[in-house]
């Protein structure tokens, strides 16, 4: 698949193959400005390629057992 050379930077579907998290929690931590160096480009987040995948320091669980 074909797409721009961003230098260095890997869109939010990547970070979410590489970190093995959904598209929208990596947009929701680039929001929250938990991701070092991401940055908005239109309508999507590009991330340093070398960035490290944020660690767990909210005190939520994200799995929410339904009964």
């Amino acid at each position: 698949s074909a797409r721009l050379d961003m230098n260095g930077y890997i869109t939010s579907q990547e970070a979410a193959d590489k970190w093995g998290i959904t598209v929208r929690q990596v947009q929701i931590l680039c929001k929250d400005q938990r991701i070092a160096g991401a940055e908005r480009m239109g309508k999507i987040w590009v991330i340093p390629e070398d960035a490290p995948k944020p660690t767990r320091n909210k005190a939520k669980t994200t799995k929410v057992a339904l009964g």
